[in-house]
């Protein structure tokens, strides 16, 4: 038997941090939108738990046990007292160490994988569960859709959406490590008294009405400034992308993707075009959503 699931990279239209916890994590208000990237894992039967991995990057995806996915299958295992006897294969299309969540999408989506494999028949609760405890982008890439996630980004509302945004993203020349994101965070906040992250009521508002331009005005991403001073030469991609047309421009997550809004399908590729020969970028992907999460091929979410 061979299980195969797809799930989808995601876009922070706002991202809210408050100041550091004693366990060393954040308090978010974090406004996810699942887009259409995808990567895929393959979960057929096998001796041991392995993985593999092919696709732009993948030479940068750690193959052992500390890949999301492998974690996936060993806590699912464990929680149903059986062997995590798998091969994981991860067929990627959403950009590595990119700020996309292209590991949370692995894990969540191995875990999906696993629980049809093995007829574990886990249910939604229990998957989440394990999706927390995996990472705080684990839940969302499960989900997909839109949401908003509080907490450190696991706890998640799901949030209307009344349309279909348009996004381009640019890829840099080298990866940005979420921990070092963060550590930058505190060390530029350091005596700054910061405020418990909210979700933007105007940002939701336009996401429910469907209006990119709203939108566009009320986009945020408080890890941005950190991003930006340990990666200088994402400012010029910004600027390109803002040139070209884009609605709004903006660090994706942790970075060091940066993320256009598009008025539309036109707009995304006229601006896509024009980053693509800015020079100041790896390579370009357009994608739009909110889409579903991870989803096993065949139809069966």
């Amino acid at each position: 038997m061979t299980v195969t699931v797809r799930v989808p990279a995601k876009v922070n239209a706002q991202l809210a941090v408050g100041a550091a916890r004693p366990d060393g994590f954040h308090d978010l208000a974090n406004v996810f939108l699942a887009v259409g990237l995808y990567d895929e894992v393959t979960a057929v039967p096998a001796e041991e738990l392995r993985v593999t991995c092919e696709g732009p990057d993948a030479g940068q995806v750690p193959l052992d046990r500390t890949n999301l996915a492998a974690r996936a299958a060993l806590a699912l295992a464990e929680r149903y007292g059986r062997s995590p006897d798998v091969h994981l294969h991860i067929a990627k299309d959403i950009p590595v160490a990119g700020g996309m969540a292209g590991g949370s999408a692995d894990g969540a989506a191995a875990l999906v994988a696993c629980d049809a494999l093995w007829g574990t028949r886990a249910s939604r609760d229990e998957l989440l569960d394990i999706c927390a405890e995996l990472g705080s982008d684990v839940p969302f890439s499960l989900v997909g859709g839109a949401a908003l996630g509080t907490g450190r980004g696991e706890k998640l509302t799901a949030l209307e959406v009344g349309g279909t945004f348009h996004w381009v993203f640019a890829m840099a020349e080298r990866g940005l490590s979420t921990p070092a994101v963060f550590r930058e965070f505190d060390r530029l906040a350091e005596g700054v008294d910061i405020p418990e992250p909210v979700a933007s009521d105007a940002l939701l508002d336009a996401l429910a009405d469907g209006d990119p331009d709203a939108l566009a005005a009320a986009v945020s991403n408080d890890l941005q400034p950190a991003a930006l001073s340990l990666f200088p030469e994402l400012a010029g991609t910004l600027a390109a992308g803002r040139a070209a047309g884009a609605l709004a421009a903006l660090v994706s997550g942790s970075g060091p993707t940066t993320a256009f809004l598009a008025r539309d399908t036109a707009s995304a590729t006229e601006i896509a075009e024009t980053l693509r020969t800015s020079g100041t970028c790896r390579s370009v992907r357009t994608a739009s959503g909110p889409v579903p999460g991870a989803t096993l091929l065949g139809g069966r979410p």
